[in-house]
């Protein structure tokens, strides 16, 4: 399995990390994005305007034909996570049966309560998934500084081999055979991540927001075991590894979007916060499978305006005592 090009579909912030990370890994890659106007000042600036001060490498070339991208040797999925399903369907008749997609958004789709790689296994049944996964940030993976993720699919050799091929000096990547699991705290901590900015806007101290890191994580975990995932990767970098990372930074969206809210503000304009999108969907699967995830459904209920947010603090804090699990 060699993958000499690689091609990055989805040209934002964190497609455009990742295109340098491959180009530093020393292939030759193709950043599509959908904007062909937007492709051309890409290709004339060589820098995207989402991560300013951070040119692209050299051997990364911006792409406006989707054809021409989908035969690169290995593809990564960079679209939001409720796009997944658009771009999929787009590539079809496109890619070869067989070959690899990386998927590299964080979400649980709307309205199927699907995760990406099982919204991919609908469109494109041929084509194996694998995820990318882990506390990271753009900006920081953009600049080269040191970073960790994890990388799965169902054959895990499959995933080892992509590993290596992405794998740079500062970009460290995890294998796993635990595609579900990997996704579970790719989606989860999104939403965890948008309580904890909610507190932080509201005020309500480090000590709150610890307590909500460590609830959370238990929410997560809890999730997780009743869906099939293996303990050791929630506990890895995909689960509680990014949950600390998003929980903690204005770097992350979810985060920012939270504590907008906690301020009583409306969240930027265009501001892209995948939990928002997930919440609903995470709160329906848990439902389903009788799982108790009590700050994920607050926040459910605050971004449907059901509740006030002065009102799931005080629910939250009214639950009766219990032992810790």
């Amino acid at each position: 399995m060699d993958f000499r090009t690689v091609s990055v579909l989805g040209a934002g912030a964190w497609g455009t990390a990742l295109a340098n990370v491959a180009a530093r890994a020393g292939h030759e890659v193709s950043l599509w994005g959908r904007d062909p106007a937007m492709v051309a000042r890409l290709a004339q600036s060589r820098e995207n305007p989402h991560l300013p001060g951070v040119k692209l490498d050299p051997r990364v070339t911006p792409q406006a034909d989707l054809a021409q991208a989908a035969s690169a040797d290995l593809l990564l999925a960079v679209v939001p996570a409720q796009a997944t399903r658009d771009l999929a369907t787009r590539l079809q008749g496109l890619v070869t049966p067989g070959k690899s997609i990386v998927l590299c958004s964080k979400g649980i789709e709307r309205g199927t309560g699907l995760f990406m790689s099982e919204v991919l296994a609908q469109v494109l049944p041929e084509n194996p998934a694998a995820v990318l996964s882990g506390p990271s940030f753009a900006a920081d993976v953009s600049r080269g500084l040191p970073t960790a993720v994890t990388l799965a699919a169902q054959d895990e050799p499959r995933a080892r081999r992509i590993a290596a091929a992405l794998g740079a000096p500062a970009f460290r990547l995890y294998h796993s055979g635990d595609v579900l699991g990997v996704e579970i705290g790719g989606a989860a901590k999104n939403v965890l991540a948008i309580a904890c900015g909610i507190a932080a806007g509201r005020g309500l101290g480090a000590s709150a927001g610890a307590a909500l890191v460590a609830r959370g994580f238990a929410e997560l975990s809890r999730f997780g075991r009743a869906c099939g995932a293996r303990p050791d990767t929630l506990m890895g970098l995909s689960g509680l590894g990014d949950l600390v990372l998003t929980c903690g930074s204005t770097q992350s969206r979810n985060f920012s979007f939270g504590h907008a809210i906690g301020r009583g503000e409306t969240p930027v304009q265009g501001m892209l916060a995948e939990g928002a999108f997930t919440a609903g969907a995470l709160v329906e699967l848990a439902r389903a499978k009788g799982v108790d995830m009590p700050i994920a459904r607050s926040v459910d209920a605050i971004l449907a305006g059901a509740i006030s947010v002065d009102a799931a603090v005080e629910a939250l804090l009214a639950r009766p005592s219990k032992a810790e699990d």
